[in-house]
This record gives C-alpha cells, structure tokens and sequence, in this order.
C-alpha cells in the first residue's frame, strides 16, 4: 500500500524536466555570471568609473562637489556610486570591488524583477524562458566589457524592470503594486542619469496607451512616480549644488554641447551594425506571425535608446550600451527557444546569428585609449605618490591614479575646458563675443590648475606632448613653468613626459 506522502512527493515525468531544465538554466546563469566575476579581474577599470570613484572620496572627506570638485554631469552621476564608495571604506576595500558587486547585484535584480513580472501575464507566463535567461544574464553582465559600471550600463539596468511593467499595462493586464513601484523607481532613476533617456521610455508609454485603447494609461502609477523622482531630483540639486547652474553647466553649454563628431562616427560604427543586424533579425523571424507587446516595447525602446545616442552626437561606445544591450535583448527573445522552430537548421543558424552579434558588442565596448606603458614608468618612483596629469586626455591618469594607489591633485578629471575649446573653434563658427568667452573659461581652468598645484603640490606630473601640445603650453605660461622647475624629466613613454619631483 503507497503512504499518502510517497503519493504527494511523487513527481510526473513533465514535473521532473521542469525541475532538470529549472536546475540546468540556473547553472548556465551562474557560469555566466562567475565569468563576468573573471572578466572583471582582467579588464581594467573604466576611465569615467575610475574617476567619478575619486569624486565620492573626496565628497565623504567633505569637499563641496561643483565647488571643490568640477564634474561635467549632473549630481545623479556620483550619487550612483556613492553607497558602494561609502561601504567599501567601511569594509576597507578597495571601491572598485565594491562597485563590481553592486552592478552585479543590480544586474540579478533587474533580471529576477522582470522574471517575476512577466510571470504576471498568462500568455507570457507560458512561454519557455530557458535559453533567453542566460541570453540575458550574458548581454547585462558579459557585454559591457570596458563600460561596465558606466551610467548607461546602470540606467540599462534599472530600466528593464519597466519595460516588463509597460508590456502587461499594452495588454491591459493587472499589474500588483510591488511591480508599479519598482518599475517606477527603476524608470525615474534611469531618466535621472540623463534627459536623453526620455525618449525610449516616452516611446513605450505611448505604445502601452495605443495598444490598451486607454489614454488614462499615461498617466499610470509607474509613469508618475517616474516623473516625481525626476523632478525631486532637479529640485534638489538646484536647492543643494547650486554652482551645477551657475558655475559648470554655462561650461558645457559652451564647450561641450556646440561641436559634434563627425557624421561617420556617430552614425557609421559597431554600435549602429549591431542594432541594426538586431532590429532585421526580429523582422525576418516575427514577419509571419504577430509581434507580442513585449518584443515591441523591447524594440521600442532600443530604438530610443538609439535615437539617444545620436542625438549626443559623440559616437562614443558607452553612450551606445543601452541601444545595443536592449536590441540584442529583442534579438534573443526573437531568436531563443521562446520561438518554437520547426527546423533544425534555422536554430543553429540563430545560435550563429546571436553569438556573432555578441562578439561584435564585445569588441566594440572593450575598446580603449592606449596610453603604453605609463603605469610602470609611474609605479615605481614613489609609494602612494600624489599625481597630476596635463592632458585632455581622460585615459592618461585614470584609472592609473588607482592601480598605484595615488592622489588625484585636480579638482578635475581632466582638462576638458581646454580640449572642448578647442573642438569648439574647429568644428564650430565662433563670433568675437563667443570667442571672448571662451578664452575666459580657459583662463578660469588655468587659475584652477594653479590653485590645485600650489594647494597639494603633486609628486609626479605627465604632460602629454601628442594631444594639443601641452608640454609647450606648460612652457610658454610663466607661471606653470615656474611650478614645474623643482621637477625633473624621467623620460618620455608614448608620447608622455613623465616629471618627477626633486625631493
């Protein structure tokens, strides 16, 4: 006679490769995750991450940030890696290892979060998740390669969990109030980082009212605890960092947002090929059967993202990441067992499809400035030495400042004043009166290098000699020459004088 227990416990055969595919999906997403731990050992540090960790230091030591700190973005910049900074001294480690763990945190949080969600919905509920999981887990985790942890690798993040929010609201589904809350949250946080960000979430919001039949769904508790949090966010950094208006953002204004790349740089590169390799992909593969809401609110919103990303005219790969990371995402739901194939063939040839386009995102977001060698030039002349670079150039002193546990001298990440003036009077008609002004800012930037210098004088300055000659500005400006005269010449690595001081 069989207990009644051994009946209950007693698994069906469907039961049990639920259970096996379960087992095996979780497995695959750990691997994928333990190599994304990996890769975070061997790829270094982004340049802006590298810095914006500096800008948290010096904000928890008590310096004002658009005051004692010039950062170019808005405050939502360095509060996104605020926490992590304040733990890691707390524990006394390193920020970066923190910042790691956090995005991907974040990363197994935005995922469970939309999982759940989807779960809501009984067309979606039914679908065969497998295979897109680990998909997915790889284009948040694995992909970002040298821009991960950027803002636009976060602002990705916290908007996925939205997207899922927008698809049910299109099917005129209920959606629970834990989901409207972090859709909301998750979505004002993503617009916080930047107001490009409008435009794919406007896309889906619009695409969930026309789809519902219902214009009320515009104005949906998601939607308003998005634009509450945006708007607390301005509020407060007008009442808090006042000199975000009135000091650096007439500098962007002037120097930043005239010029543009070239149209072949922001239109013609591996960003653009990838999203649209993504985008005809879908098309080939839905061209014969309906697209569900979810698929098109996901390809909405790469399309915004994409439009974002053109419209910051700079071409720059991690301004790409969300365009590419949400249409490979589209990609992978149009591609991955959630379709039922009847031949062999096209399944093998998607996985093709999805791996090469994979490996293209790799490539093109783990590009990097080469600066040589300069980190060993600099290591060995001094512990912990305070440091200063003369550049435009970003890359030169980030993440270097880190890797040989230095002082960053500038209030500055790097002189971009006078990198943007120049850019501007390249690739921009400047009149006297605009000409004017920007030779103001140059000189307000030159008072700051000076101030710094004389405030922390620095153990080891780089002049970067291949980038708009400052090795020669130093010289031809009194007053740095004279800063630099208890300095001598160690040698030059690729282009880059490395000064140390004499005592």
């Amino acid at each position: 006679m069989i207990s009644e227990f051994s009946a209950a416990t007693r698994c069906s055969p469907s039961d049990m490769a639920e259970r096996e595919g379960l087992g095996s999906t979780l497995l695959l997403t750990g691997i994928v995750f333990v190599v994304a731990i990996l890769l975070r050992q061997v790829v270094p540090l982004n340049t802006d991450v590298s810095w914006l960790l500096v800008v948290c230091e010096r904000m928890l030591d008590g310096q004002h940030l658009y005051r004692d700190i010039i950062e170019i973005n808005p405050p939502m910049a360095a509060f996104a890696y605020l926490p992590g900074v304040a733990l890691a001294r707390v524990l006394a480690v390193d920020p970066r290892h923190v910042i790691d763990g956090q995005l991907l945190l974040l990363a197994a949080a935005s995922l469970f979060a939309v999982s759940r969600i989807l779960r809501l919905s009984p067309a979606l509920a039914q679908l065969r998740w497998r295979s897109f999981v680990v998909w997915a887990a790889a284009v948040v985790t694995i992909l970002p390669m040298h821009v991960f942890a950027q803002r636009e690798h976060m602002a990705m993040l916290t908007f996925l969990p939205a997207l899922a929010v927008y698809a049910l609201r299109s099917n005129r589904e209920r959606v629970p109030f834990w989901a409207i809350l972090i859709a909301g949250i998750g979505a004002g946080i993503t617009l916080a980082f930047k107001p490009f960000f409008t435009v794919p979430a406007a896309l889906c919001i619009l695409f969930s009212a026309f789809r519902s039949r219902s214009w009320l769904t515009l104005f949906a508790p998601e939607n308003i605890i998005a634009a509450a949090l945006v708007i607390a966010v301005s509020v407060s950094t007008y009442v808090f960092y006042p000199e975000y208006f009135t000091v650096t953002y007439p500098l962007v204004r002037d120097t930043y947002l005239p010029w543009s790349m070239p149209a072949s740089v922001i239109f013609l590169n591996d960003a653009t090929l990838v999203f649209a390799i993504a985008i005809v992909s879908v098309l080939l593969v839905r061209q014969k059967s309906e697209i569900d809401a979810l698929l098109m609110v996901t390809m909405l919103a790469a399309a915004g993202f994409a439009v974002s990303f053109f419209l910051q005219r700079r071409g720059w790969a991690y301004h790409s990441y969300p365009m590419v990371a949400v249409a490979l995402l589209a990609m992978g739901y149009a591609l991955t067992r959630v379709v039922d194939w009847r031949s062999r063939r096209l399944e093998v040839a998607s996985a093709i499809a999805l791996v090469m386009t994979f490996g293209l995102g790799v490539l093109w977001f783990n590009g990097n400035v080469n600066v040589g060698p300069v980190r060993e030039a600099v290591a060995g002349l001094k512990p912990n030495p305070r440091i200063l670079v003369l550049s435009g150039e970003a890359a030169i002193g980030h993440p270097l400042v880190r890797d040989v546990n230095g002082v960053w001298v500038s209030r500055q990440e790097n002189f971009w004043i006078r990198e943007f003036v120049r850019l501007t009077r390249e690739r921009t008609l400047v009149d006297s009166a605009a000409d004017a002004k920007l030779n103001e800012y140059l000189a307000l930037e030159r008072k700051w290098l000076i101030e710094d210098f004389r405030k922390l004088p620095p153990d080891v300055v780089l002049v970067d000699n291949l980038r708009n000659g400052w090795g020669a500005w130093a010289r031809a400006d009194a007053e740095v020459s004279q800063l630099l005269k208890p300095y001598t010449l160690i040698g030059s690595v690729a282009g880059i004088d490395v000064l140390r001081r004499n005592d």
